[in-house]
């Protein structure tokens, strides 16, 4: 009899971290977690919005705009915890309101990595693995959109991202008409800095597409196999779009920024 209330004791918590966080749709991220020296260390800032955004979540940097006009408690507030540890890597991830409340705690993702770079990278990678089975779907009211902020501007480009641009837009006007074709991705690739943007590499590791910043931080300029196009954010997940004979192919990519 112990056992069975106990097991109802869990359920009825994991219910109710579930609901709660299901009642907010944008999440803020920190630049910089308490064990952090510099912003975005080992990417780890980036790394937590690509996967907050991939469990269904709208997530922001905390020096980001918000499209919409909102109340600070109408957000949820990201951190990682770094745990104490011996010869491994442990985080755990932490959503909050805006009195510092944890709505909810990840389990602990472990890494036997010694590269700090992907020891960081998988152990988070790891206690995402339980936010994302919590099967988020936002259930509150949608805001309505309001006091849009302004697309940053870009550095200027150089002639090579200018002529890539050239052959995206030439496809434009025929986008509406074309059948689009969804290709299979393939495994996941990991983004590089370079002027004007990044080159996404394997695990080889390999270059496999460069793409170049717009004033949209949803949508890149792309080349990869020799076809020239765009790298949209679509509800959470990455495409790669591009023609080729007239037909409008969708790839999807799984890309770690």
């Amino acid at each position: 009899m112990k056992k069975v209330l106990l097991l109802l004791v869990a359920l009825i918590s994991t219910y109710g971290f579930s609901q709660s966080i299901n009642n907010y749709k944008y999440v803020i991220i920190p630049l910089k977690y308490e064990f952090m020296r510099t912003d975005n260390q080992y990417r780890l800032a980036t790394l937590s919005k690509f996967n907050l955004n991939k469990a269904g979540f709208e997530a922001y940097y905390e020096n980001e705009h918000l499209a919409v006009t909102t109340e600070r408690c109408d957000l949820m507030y990201f951190d990682v915890i770094k745990e104490k540890s011996f010869l491994t890597t442990k985080l755990h991830a932490v959503l909050k309101d805006c009195y510092g409340k944890v709505i909810y705690e990840s389990e602990t993702g472990i890494s036997k990595e010694k590269d700090y770079q992907l020891a960081y990278s998988e152990a988070l990678d790891k206690a995402f693995v339980s936010i994302g089975s919590l099967g988020y779907q936002y259930a509150g009211a949608v805001k309505e959109m309001k006091n849009a902020a302004a697309p940053v501007k870009e550095q200027s480009t150089t002639v090579e991202v200018k002529e890539v641009a050239a052959v995206a837009n030439k496809v434009t006007p025929t986008a509406v008409v074309a059948p689009k074709v969804a290709v299979q991705s393939s495994g996941a690739l990991y983004a590089q800095p370079i002027a004007n943007g990044y080159q996404l590499v394997d695990t080889t590791p390999k270059v496999v597409m460069k793409v170049y910043k717009t004033s949209n931080e949803s949508n890149f300029i792309a080349e990869k196999d020799g076809n020239n196009g765009v790298l949209v954010l679509k509800e959470g997940v990455w495409f790669f779009e591009y023609y080729k004979n007239g037909t409008l192919f969708s790839e999807k990519i799984d890309v770690k920024f």
